[in-house]
């Protein structure tokens, strides 16, 4: 036998000291191995023991591969799939020169014409080398150091270079940011055999542009076990992540807005009844912290007797039955004392249906329940009836019907966009490799819009509720009324772009008022003209003595007569009962606390449509602040 085996190693470290210490003829030289593969060991070799010839035996039959080991000085390549028996003869040829370093194309026939067996694994092995190269996905194998030995176009194209360029380069060195530590981590993970796939997100440079990518890697195992070398994907999430972080944005702020507020108590419920969210209203009024509460069964807020009786448990069955519940009843605080509550339980579901939690509002309306105990208890010692004090009670009860339908529709105009978002955000989040972008975007704005909603409706709950308190506070400043109208249009064209908007006014005319709160006042009106009139929707300004009076009209029939008189009371709404009938109400007491007040001008012989009119104070050169 022409040749002895004086040593063997299994990484590329000691394949270079063995070379050192031997400096053998020929020296078989793996692709694959731990901590140090075999083209990053070849220079060293031939470094440190020029006469021996290196023979690169490797199971990655690829060309590009073989190139490069020849450009790092191989004296030749070698597949794994040659017979074995070949290989002495095979390597005494290459010790007397008379071989070419690059493989020759595999025959695919015998001498009788007939197809061998290796014929048929080659066609197999071009079958998955076409499917490899097909793949939208990026694929490569690695050898166990991470350096490239085989890539596909994908591949390529998604770092935004050729594939024999990427032959023999370290998968570190593909990222725009430094990887080299947790890669390392990664595939000491898949050494030690603790898992068999792992991942890695980082930036890149894909087609031009700094991508985020995903990459996914996995060994090839022998029958004993041991890793070979490994398998890579890798997938542009660039838009998964974008989509990502506006779902998270949009829930972030929704949930500020929710905390925020402070007049209601809303919070979430799990479908066991047990607390997951937890307010500022919340807090205020029922005086538990987020974390007293959270985790914990929402009966602890009812008397003992109602626990007893199970009652909240059967809210939650009716809401779940009926789809909301709602009641009014006596709850008990932290400390103790009782409050008399309007409470709402709307149960939440999923895009399949399936119950997923509760949203509970409560409002304290313990002062609303004092003046029904007093109104009773007069009515009872004036049986007599004496008209003013019935004329008065009639009041009364038509602002507690009044606020009983408002509580009603606010509840529902609360529900609908707490549903959407809900139900968007479940439907991304189970489904969301199924969906289409299109899809995507539109749950995204959907629930976008539906925040909106909610910012709208609560924006007109605690100015209705300072106005009736009377604690509104202004800052006056001299503003140009056309830069006002201006801002408004523009407001009103980014939610309702269909609509034409134009203004006229004068620049130099300026009006002294809280520009924020006057600004709710005209997207008031101006969202009512969008709502129930027709384009285009006209804003005018005609200056006075010392008011400025600013018109808004449209091109619709007007406001029904039945309604004019009634038209800025509070809780007035239309025969669609849409709306929590609060908009034209604050129009008239923002306008009021001014100086200046709200009207309703129907169409007369000289004009085919109606305005309303918003009068405020001028200011003049003398103002002062």
């Amino acid at each position: 036998m022409r040749f002895e085996v004086v040593a063997d190693g299994s990484t590329g470290a000691e394949a270079i000291e063995l070379a050192r210490q031997h400096r053998p003829t020929v020296l078989l030289l793996d692709v694959s191995m731990p901590r140090m593969g075999g083209l990053e060991a070849l220079p060293h070799i031939r470094a440190c023991s020029p006469e021996t010839r290196v023979v690169v035996y490797s199971g990655f039959d690829d060309e590009d591969l073989a190139r490069q080991a020849v450009g790092l000085g191989a004296a030749a390549f070698i597949s794994k799939a040659e017979a074995l028996d070949d290989l002495p003869a095979r390597l005494s040829r290459i010790v007397d020169g008379a071989v070419d370093p690059l493989p020759a194309p595999a025959a695919s026939h015998d001498a009788a014409g007939e197809r061998s067996d290796a014929a048929v694994l080659d066609a197999h092995l071009e079958r998955f080398r076409e499917l490899f190269e097909e793949a939208a996905i990026g694929m490569a194998t690695m050898t166990l150091t991470g350096q490239l030995v085989r890539a596909n176009s994908a591949l390529a194209r998604l770092f935004a270079q050729g594939v024999p360029n990427l032959v023999g380069t370290s998968y570190p060195a593909l990222s725009k940011e430094p990887i080299d530590e947790r890669f390392a981590a990664l595939l000491a993970e898949i050494e030690s055999g603790r898992h068999d796939v792992v991942t890695i997100e980082h930036a890149a440079t894909a087609e031009g542009q700094t991508r985020q990518v995903l990459a996914s890697i996995a060994p090839v195992r022998d029958v004993d076990g041991h890793a070979l070398y490994l398998f890579l994907q890798v997938q542009d999430v660039t838009a998964q992540r974008g989509a990502e972080e506006a779902l998270r944005q949009s829930e972030e702020r929704f949930r500020l807005l929710v905390e925020a507020v402070e007049e209601y108590a809303i919070f979430m419920l799990d479908p066991d009844g047990l607390i997951a969210s937890w307010n500022a209203g919340a807090q205020r009024i029922k005086g538990y912290t987020p974390g007293e509460v959270l985790g914990r069964h929402f009966r602890l807020f009812y008397p003992q007797d109602r626990q007893d009786e199970r009652h909240p448990e059967y809210e939650l069955e009716i809401a779940v039955r009926d789809g909301h519940y709602e009641e009014e009843g006596w709850r008990v605080r932290k400390d103790g004392s009782r409050f008399w509550a309007n409470v709402v339980i709307t149960a939440l579901r999923n895009a399949e249906g399936g119950l997923v939690g509760f949203a509970k509002v409560t409002r304290d309306i313990s002062d609303r329940r004092r003046l029904q105990e007093e109104r009773d208890r007069s009515a009872l010692a004036l049986a007599d009836g004496n008209r003013e004090l019935e004329a008065a009670n009639k009041r009364l009860a038509q602002s507690v019907e009044d606020q009983a339908q408002f509580l009603a529709v606010a509840a529902h105009e609360l529900r609908t966009p707490l549903r959407i978002v809900t139900g968007a955000s479940e439907m991304i989040a189970k489904h969301w490799p199924e969906l289409t972008d299109v899809e995507r975007v539109e749950m995204l704005e959907s629930m976008d819009s539906s925040a909106a909603r909610l910012r709208r409706l609560l924006n007109d709950l605690l100015t209705a509720s300072r106005l009736d308190a009377g604690v509104v506070e202004l800052d006056r400043r001299p503003v140009a009324i056309d830069e006002l109208l201006t801002a408004a249009a523009v407001r009103a064209r980014s939610s309702h772009a269909d609509v034409e908007l134009v203004v006229s006014a004068l620049p130099e005319v300026k009006v002294l008022v809280d520009g924020d709160r006057i600004g709710q006042a005209l997207d008031n009106v101006i969202g009512n003209a969008v709502r129930h009139g027709a384009s285009p929707v006209e804003l005018t300004a005609q200056a006075r003595e010392e008011l400025v009076e600013v018109r808004i009209a449209d091109a619709g029939g007007g406001v029904p007569a039945e309604m004019r008189d009634r038209l800025f009371e509070r809780f007035a709404t239309g025969e669609s009962r849409r709306g929590t009938g609060l908009g034209l109400f604050i129009v008239r007491e923002l306008a009021r606390v001014h100086g200046g007040d709200a009207w309703y001008e129907p169409p007369d012989e000289a004009r085919a449509a109606g305005r309303f009119v918003l009068s405020l104070p001028r200011a003049t050169a003398a103002t002062t602040l």
